[in-house]
């Protein structure tokens, strides 16, 4: 099956978990939105898509939206429940995958968190007009929020009987990938923060290490399809944000 994915064609984003997956699973695809509109790309496209099953009360409420065949499938977590069995990014058993699911569901919860930093008001102004409001965000989220978070993956790597490198079952999960995106989006964004920090959570940064050295990933980070973090994406790097103390 050759999957399509709408994505914005400028950004990673939440677009980007999914990219990581087609990526490892070696899948056959294609980012719609990043071709050129007279190849029924770009921005069009991606509106297109979100009105896709308006008509039968299936229309997605935002992308990434991932076509497979005739099926439309929303939100990235969702996205991945679909797609981690059919490129062997989860274990069969009905019980893991319920709980890769829970974990990319907590991560859902970290990148919400991320973004809300630099718009702790309102999606709709510019960071400009909510400095102050991030910069008491920012402080709250790297002393507190932020730790509870990557703790909490490396406790979950430390627990998992089937192995000590990876987070669910014995192998490489989706939900390692997206570990790994999380932790590459906070080097950026808050490269101080993380220096500090990464010293209590060594698993999670032997997981991001071993995710970047698998030959797709690898050859996908050095190829132009993976963009480049950026100040209009979720992780953003604004160094007044990066000022808090870590305890």
């Amino acid at each position: 099956m050759r999957y399509e994915l709408y994505y914005w064609p400028t950004i990673q984003g939440r677009g980007e978990f999914i990219r990581l997956a087609l990526e490892e699973g070696g899948a056959d695809y294609l980012d719609v939105a990043r071709l050129p509109e007279r190849e029924r790309g770009g921005v069009p496209a991606l509106m297109q898509a979100l009105e896709g099953r308006r008509a039968r009360g299936q229309r997605p409420f935002a992308p990434p939206v991932l076509k497979a065949g005739t099926r439309l499938v929303a939100q990235t977590a969702n996205i991945l429940l679909f797609l981690g069995p059919r490129l062997r990014l989860v274990p069969k058993a009905d019980s893991m995958r319920l709980w890769a699911h829970q974990l990319q569901l907590t991560i859902a919860d970290l990148v919400g968190e991320v973004h809300d930093v630099h718009h702790p008001i309102g999606s709709s102004l510019y960071y400009e007009q909510q400095k102050r409001e991030a910069k008491r965000r920012a402080e709250d989220f790297t002393a507190h929020r932020l730790p509870k978070f990557l703790s909490y993956f490396e406790q979950v790597i430390n627990e998992n009987p089937r192995s000590d490198h990876v987070t669910v079952g014995s192998a490489l999960s989706y939900v390692d990938l997206s570990v790994f995106q999380v932790v590459s989006g906070l080097r950026y964004a808050f490269p101080r923060t993380m220096k500090r920090l990464e010293r209590r959570i060594p698993r999670v940064v032997r997981l991001h290490d071993r995710v970047i050295q698998r030959p797709r990933i690898a050859a996908y980070l050095a190829s132009p399809r993976r963009i480049p973090f950026s100040t209009e994406g979720i992780f953003r790097y604004y160094p007044e944000l990066d000022t808090a103390v870590t305890r």
